[in-house]
């Protein structure tokens, strides 16, 4: 048999077990359960009205969330503990309707490791309004995220209807150009904790304090802080907590990061009083304010590990993965697969689960686009996969770089990414209508820099530059990246390819903006057999270039446009020729707070036969 037959025949086997897999939706759920059993073949028409029972004689010692499904040829039965259970044995159940509204012959049994399976959103700087937040509690429920964490105040305005000082609701107090005058009634908010109780999700709602709030100082006079700024804020407080009782609302952050203020540890003492008092459980961001040993801690810093910062004995939760608003929308569903939850990847008392965080310090403009600038399905699914499942991926911390193609690891996530294929057809079309499954081929990349130069392989149709150069001891300031790879082909052909120099954070304006006319951006430039590849034509060329941090700076109320992100464009054609294909990209970092980054992505509908070539 010819080398060339033999590869023909080891491509086909490969497609036809792809197309195998992504042909069977009911092996595809997020999260995957943990006892999951096919009885049979056969698939049932079933009426989930009349033949579905539900049943709570259960073992005493089930998790509160866990449920057993089963599947039979005339009926379907629920077991569970508690009504969450039933809860998420439904969503499973929604899972494994196929586009027939048929049902496999399955039976599972499922619980979460963690309790806690959170997802922040920033309403204080962006007002979305009751149906966007009930959206992204649908989103949340489908894949059995538990906890919504709604940060109504922040330094542009305080978005809670507020009776004792309707200063705080008034817009000349309020951020220019931020949703002025916008709130949420007390009504709206009951009505958004009812809407997410239906769906198994509570509501964990912050009011951020004594930092992060400006709209207070420019309509009082005086901080938070200050002994009048705390009678006021009592006030407010107890407000909030007759018209939202314990009974339907538990908890509260009250934040407390990122704040100087004369006496730290008196100020959070009276907090913490003031919120028990009212029989609410206190959350807080650690690092932050020094808070006591009963507060719940949110891990926030990457720099630390999430068990690093906490008291020894505090209970705390996890979101040093990092922001979906940080990192490139395509890249981070990585980061957080290959991410061990709590670090060890198992809870206890103290390791309570994690919060995805979407913070937009930019002003938006179009509030439809939050979820797509910021890859919120995708994050979604990779975070739900991790807290529900629990465990860890790797012993190795690979961060936003990819791992080798041939890696155990990498096999894993394209795995994932094949289930997290079929959630954006069958699902999440719209949700998910940036994203592309990554793959890990190998570049030959050569970092020079003023004082150092290498020659490196790193993998990926996106590589993080700023990791790679940290990874190998490449000092700051300007460096010039220069990459290549190849592609083969078995005829002449036109493909299409998402392309990017860079991926700025959506919390800043810090970036290069959109290139000269004829240019990318941070002077790249990619060859395709030797010959340049043009760029898109720009709508707004030259615009948005701010070489500097732009937080809590005018520069933040440029929303940003589709044409920006890399990952929002079109994806470009290039042609291919019968053989092996040069691919050379090249970029520079040349201003501080850069996102010195390269992607060079084929559209899913060509991967499985690029895969073959690779």
């Amino acid at each position: 048999m010819s080398l060339k037959l033999m590869k023909k025949i080891l491509c086909l086997s490969l497609l036809l077990s792809i197309f195998s897999s992504l042909a069977q939706p009911s092996f595809s759920l997020i999260p995957q359960p943990r006892n999951f059993t096919q009885l049979s073949n056969r698939t049932f028409a079933l009426d989930t009205a009349k033949q579905l029972s539900i049943r709570y004689d259960v073992p005493d010692n089930w998790n509160e969330e866990q449920y057993a499904l089963l599947v039979a040829p005339h009926k379907i039965e629920i077991r569970a503990k508690t009504l969450q259970g039933v809860v998420w044995a439904r969503r499973t159940l929604e899972q494994l309707r196929n586009e027939s509204g048929r049902y496999p012959h399955v039976q599972i049994e499922d619980w979460p490791e963690f309790p806690i399976r959170g997802l922040t959103y920033d309403d204080g700087r962006n007002f979305v309004g009751v149906e966007m937040i009930k959206h992204y509690l649908d989103i949340m429920s489908a894949y059995k995220l538990n906890l919504f964490h709604w940060h109504l105040t922040d330094k542009p305005a305080w978005r809670i209807e507020c009776r004792c000082y309707p200063q705080l609701n008034d817009p000349r107090y309020q951020r220019a150009g931020r949703d002025q005058g916008a709130f949420y009634t007390y009504d709206q908010i009951r009505e958004v904790i009812a809407y997410a109780r239906e769906r198994g999700i509570r509501i964990l709602p912050e009011i951020d304090m004594p930092g992060h709030s400006d709209y207070f100082d420019a309509a009082f006079g005086f901080p938070m802080h200050s002994a009048e700024g705390r009678a006021m804020l009592e006030k407010c407080i107890a407000e909030f907590c007759a018209e939202i009782p314990a009974t339907l609302c538990p908890e509260i952050h009250i934040g407390s990061d990122e704040v100087y203020v004369p006496d730290p540890k008196g100020f959070m003492q009276w907090a913490e009083r003031t919120l028990r008092k009212e029989g609410r459980t206190t959350y807080v961001w650690d690092p932050g304010l020094p808070a006591d040993s009963l507060s719940v801690r949110q891990v926030w810093r990457e720099n630390t590990g999430a068990g690093e910062t906490v008291w020894p004995h505090a209970p705390y939760v996890d979101s040093s993965m990092g922001y979906l608003n940080y990192y490139d929308p395509l890249l981070f569903p990585a980061k957080i697969f290959f991410h061990t939850p709590c670090e060890t990847g198992k809870s206890d008392r103290f390791a309570r689960g994690g919060i995805l965080c979407m913070w937009y310090d930019v002003r938006v403009a179009d509030k439809s686009k939050i979820e797509l600038h910021n890859g919120l399905a995708g994050g979604t699914l990779a975070f739900a996969e991790r807290f529900w499942t629990g465990g860890a991926i790797t012993s190795q911390y690979y961060g936003t770089l990819l791992p080798p193609a041939e890696s155990e690891e990498m096999r894993r996530f394209e795995a994932f990414q094949q289930r997290m294929a079929t959630h954006k057809r069958s699902r999440l079309a719209q949700g998910m209508s940036y994203w592309e499954p990554l793959h890990a081929p190998a570049w030959e990349i050569t970092l020079t820099s003023e004082t150092k130069s290498c020659k490196v392989t790193a993998w990926g149709d996106v590589i993080d530059l700023e990791a790679l150069c940290r990874k190998h001891g490449i000092p700051e300031g300007d460096v010039q990246c220069r990459a290549m790879r190849t592609i083969v082909c078995h005829q002449d052909e036109v493909r299409r390819f998402k392309i990017g120099f860079e991926a700025p954070v959506r919390s800043n304006r810090c970036s290069d903006g959109i290139a000269k006319q004829g240019h990318w951006p941070n002077e790249g430039r990619i060859l395709i057999n030797g010959k340049p590849l043009a760029p898109p034509q720009w709508k707004e060329p030259e615009n948005y270039k701010f070489h500097f941090n732009t937080w809590a700076k005018p520069e933040e109320e440029f929303p940003y446009t589709d044409e920006q992100l890399y990952w929002m464009r079109p994806a470009t054609a290039i042609t291919l020729h019968k053989g092996v294909n040069k691919i050379e990209m090249s970029v520079k970092r040349h201003f501080r707070g850069q996102r010195f980054h390269m992607a060079f992505i084929e559209e899913a509908g060509q991967q499985l036969q690029t895969r073959c070539n690779r």
